[in-house]
């Protein structure tokens, strides 16, 4: 199967094959019918299995033909926990959405919201935002969700592990009780069972591969070391032929600092991202190491759902998960 044998209107089909896709992947493919049917849909799958074009395409496809009386209220919001999946998501609706009228704006802390505010006042049929800055703006009367026919919650799971469950409830309560709701998790713990069934209205279920497998072409090892030569054996293998980029999870964030520091000081160009850092900080780290002008990044659990980073060749975990 191709995106050509998917009911998407052509300028999509276009779209998607100038982003380069030509092969929808397995919740790509089980997903998009049901959203164009307008059915709510729980959706369990691993990260990077394509969970944002499996919702991202149906919905432009939806509002493109449902057009806006003119005055582009919100029609659509996508929930999810970090500001860097925010921002990716957001630009994926950009990419995919190129030629059609719905227009995607998005929410996160930790910057200025006036450009923000700026970008809800001049129309945004889609909204992506982080749970924390968007119910601070809607307590300052930007944000209205009377007009909301869709409404995503993506990676379900990561949200309730960072403590938004609270702001995810009382964002909802604000919801139309007429819409349709997509939910993705990568897991499916009984929270987030007791979410999908408050949330959702006779959903229809995609698993895809079995839930927190490890994807078969990773090649998994395990090196026992003492505190002290960790640093050292971390700049061993990073050193290691084959090793062209790497991303380095720290269980805190000081540690991240400290481990990025130590890496530099062994001539190893690291960056470290977290949530002490500004977002611009976060962002200007993150292009750098995608761009391949930074061997090593790392990061706090910040980073470990969802980021696009193509051609990753290592993943190291210094600390135990």
């Amino acid at each position: 199967m191709t995106f050509e044998n998917l009911p998407l209107i052509p300028r999509l089909k276009r779209n998607v094959a100038e982003a380069g896709y030509e092969t929808p992947t397995p919740i790509q493919r089980e997903t998009i019918p049901l959203v164009l049917r307008g059915c709510d849909v729980l959706g369990c799958a691993q990260t990077g299995t394509g969970k944002t074009a499996a919702f991202a395409l149906p919905i432009l496809q939806q509002l493109q033909a449902r057009p806006d009386s003119g005055v582009r209220p919100i029609r659509c919001l996508i929930l999810t926990p970090t500001r860097e999946l925010a921002l990716q998501i957001w630009e994926n609706f950009n990419l995919y959405g190129k030629g059609l009228s719905p227009r995607a704006a998005v929410i996160f802390g930790g910057v200025s919201q006036t450009p923000q505010v700026e970008a809800l006042q001049r129309g945004a049929d889609i909204v992506v935002a982080c749970p924390g800055r968007l119910w601070d703006l809607m307590n300052q009367g930007f944000v209205s969700l009377d007009a909301i026919e869709i409404f995503v919650l993506d990676e379900a799971d990561r949200m309730l592990d960072m403590g938004f469950i609270h702001d995810v409830r009382r964002i909802v309560a604000r919801l139309p009780e007429k819409r349709q709701t997509l939910m993705f998790s990568a897991t499916m713990p009984a929270e987030v069972e007791k979410l999908a069934m408050d949330l959702l209205h006779n959903p229809e279920t995609v698993k895809v591969d079995p839930v927190s497998s490890p994807v078969e072409a990773i090649e998994q090892k395990l090196f026992y070391v003492d505190k002290a030569n960790k640093k050292h054996l971390l700049a061993y293998l990073l050193r290691r032929p084959g090793v062209e980029n790497c991303l380095v999870f720290s269980r805190t964030k000081h540690g991240a600092d400290r481990i990025a520091r130590d890496l530099k000081r062994e001539d190893i160009d690291a960056a470290a991202i977290h949530g002490d850092k500004t977002q611009s900080a976060r962002q200007a780290a993150l292009n750098r190491f995608r761009a391949g002008e930074c061997k090593v990044l790392v990061a706090t659990d910040i980073a470990a759902r969802g980021l696009d980073i193509e051609g990753l060749s290592h993943v190291i975990n210094y600390d135990q998960p």
